[in-house]
């Protein structure tokens, strides 16, 4: 009868623990109750042995018992969806119930956010499943290589966030990362173009798979072929679509598919010419009479009709007698760091498919691997994705804007931002985590100014007129390169014109202060040129607090031609030192000018970013 005593409360983060992702259904009880009051880990299904030490881990003073003798912890099989588990704290028991042991750890994993940065834990039952079967998350080691223990700490984040897929890229042009017995040659320092030498060992890979099996992720390797297989060519003195070069692949997928044990080949496909209509087919044939499921890129090459597509472009799911895994403006690299949880959280993952993966490709050469941490947004970016391949929903269409103030998806995201920087407090302090609280933030906009391309050129703003727009965020892109796949703020945003954007801060006391400032944050992929020298991007773009204009940083490669082999340093907002601003007591007035010309690009390197940057930094 203790399931009367819950009430049904409206979730907010402010009352209750932070959950990311959120529960499908969550009742809130009366009362909390004390970690060491539960004495007793009940005896459970052998299934669950593993989850029953997990469990036992949170709770030290508890121990496993036949029977309790006060509060007591149990794990139970019973009817739940695939990876679903109930979860119900009461004073005297906790108890989680699952169909499978993925369900019971992921039931542990909500049981260990209503704990960490708490003394007691909330009495409430839980009741949750994920929307989509496919969570992932990918990372390219073959460009740019990532040691050990930084992968095992990103495989910890997804596992907190309930994502059970590890997509592992480590064979590139770059290089080759992913030790052949047959072939030492691939992985031989001199045939790689960058961090000589580096690459991944018979037993680190098995020791990442055992790491990911342990927290229910599956691992899923990709050989990329026959594209993106420079380094393949230079170790091997042939291409892979030669009859030598297939023989070769076909001797390496056997010599993979035997040593490790899993269920899923990622063969790429994409971005190559096909000259060798053959090769695609016979390796999957082959990997398909070996037991194994395979995965290519969509666009890509001729696939086979049992090969999921893993869609990076346009097209969506379109044949219904196919599988599909979303990725679609799902690369970090390409999403400013502030839009990142944006558009995550507000994608819409189209039913139709298993779910989707989130990637981080860093093509641009870096200087420490913490840089593929702080200049992409991967831990602000994973709670976000989480939430929305666990619980589904979302809106529509690819988004880059919060949106206007009191919009339904403006309050949606508000709420689950509140929940991100509770999040950030409690688990990645110490780590890069480039993201500052921006649904505060609202700007009133003014234009289209026409320019006639003169980008120099100044307007008078009346900003005590009613403004055009209304848009809330901290980075605001008025049009995506990327447009109109991607959905910017203005809804029918015109070349040659400029924009003014005004907003306020008000500070109790006069000060210096730190804030992001930008007008151009660059992929990482592209080989952008650099900022002009004294100017904070080529569309003569800028910023007045209080009627002083904020000057540019000095930057470190002023006017450099963009080139993939010089890391980037402080082109972005995230990674360069903090632009110090002169704030005074009461109310300051922002305003930025936003111009552009033409809306293409000089190259595909050099994409027309049309958005501006200004927030505290955090």
């Amino acid at each position: 009868m203790r399931s009367l005593l819950l009430m049904l409360l409206p979730f907010t983060a402010a009352a209750q623990p932070a959950l990311i992702p959120q529960p499908q259904e969550v009742v809130w009880g009366k009362g909390s109750c004390l970690p060491t009051g539960y004495k007793a880990l009940l005896p459970m299904d052998a299934a669950f042995e593993k989850e029953g030490k997990k469990l036992l881990a949170l709770f030290p003073h508890a121990g496993v018992q036949q029977v309790s003798r006060g509060g007591y912890l149990a794990i139970r099989r019973g009817p739940t969806k695939p990876e679903g588990y109930t979860l119900s704290v009461h004073r005297d028991s906790i108890v989680i119930t699952a169909a499978d042991a993925a369900g019971a750890f992921y039931g542990i994993q909500t049981l260990q956010q209503l704990m960490d940065g708490r003394k007691d834990i909330p009495a409430c039952r839980i009741t949750d499943w994920p929307a989509f079967p496919w969570r992932g998350y990918m990372v390219d080691v073959g460009r740019n290589y990532q040691s050990m223990s930084l992968l095992k700490q990103q495989i910890d984040v997804m596992a907190r966030y309930k994502l059970n897929i590890f997509h592992f890229h480590p064979t590139e042009d770059v290089a080759w990362r992913l030790a052949i017995r047959q072939y030492p040659q691939l992985t031989a320092p001199e045939h790689m173009l960058r961090q000589h030498g580096k690459f991944y060992s018979e037993a680190e890979v098995q020791a990442l798979i055992a790491y990911c099996r342990e927290r229910h992720i599956t691992f899923v390797p990709e050989i990329d072929m026959p594209g993106h297989s420079a380094a393949f060519k230079r170790a091997m003195k042939t291409d892979m679509q030669s009859d030598s070069g297939l023989a070769i692949v076909k001797n390496i997928l056997r010599e993979v598919v035997a040593t490790y044990d899993l269920p899923y080949v990622h063969i790429g496909g994409d971005e190559v010419h096909i000259t060798n209509p053959q090769f695609l087919p016979a390796v999957t044939e082959l990997l398909h009479s070996l037991g194994k499921k395979t995965i290519g890129w969509s666009p890509g090459g001729n696939l086979h009709q049992q090969t999921i597509r893993q869609l990076w472009m346009r097209d969506g799911a379109v044949e219904k007698n196919l599988q599909y895994i979303d990725s679609r403006h799902m690369y970090l690299n390409h999403i400013d760091p502030l839009e990142t949880p944006v558009t995550l959280f507000l994608r819409k993952i189209d039913a139709g498919t298993l779910g989707a993966t989130l990637c981080l490709w860093h093509d641009r050469k870096i200087a420490h691997e913490s840089d593929l941490l702080q200049m992409n947004a991967v831990y602000p970016g994973i709670p976000a994705f989480a939430e929305r391949t666990w619980r589904g929903g979302g809106h529509n269409g690819m988004l880059a804007a919060i949106g206007a103030p009191g919009a339904v998806q403006t309050k949606e995201f508000s709420e689950f931002e509140s929940r991100l920087m509770q999040h950030r407090g409690t688990y990645f302090a110490g780590k890069p985590f480039p993201y500052a609280a921006q649904s505060s933030i609202v700007w009133n906009l003014y234009g289209p100014f026409d320019n006639g391309g003169q980008l120099e050129k100044e307007f008078t703003v009346n900003t005590n007129a009613a403004p055009v727009l209304q848009i809330v965020g901290g980075t605001i892109v008025l049009r995506h390169w990327w447009a109109p796949l991607v959905t910017g703020v203005l809804p029918d945003p015109k070349e040659n014109t400029t924009w003014y954007a005004v907003t306020k801060i008000w500070r109790d006391k006069a000060g210096t202060e730190d804030f992001w400032v930008g007008f151009n944050n660059f992929s990482r992929s592209p080989a952008t040129d650099s900022p002009p020298a004294n100017e904070w991007d080529e569309k003569k773009s800028a910023v007045w607090v209080n009627g002083i204009a904020v000057p540019p940083p000095h930057w470190k490669k002023a006017g450099q031609k963009g080139n993939s082999e010089i890391p980037l340093q402080d082109e972005g907002y995230e990674s360069r030192v903090p632009t110090k601003v002169d704030l005074q007591k009461g109310w300051n007035i922002i305003k930025v000018k936003a111009p552009v010309g033409s809306f293409e690009g000089r190259d595909w390197q050099n994409p027309v970013k049309w958005m501006f940057t200004f927030i505290p930094a955090p």
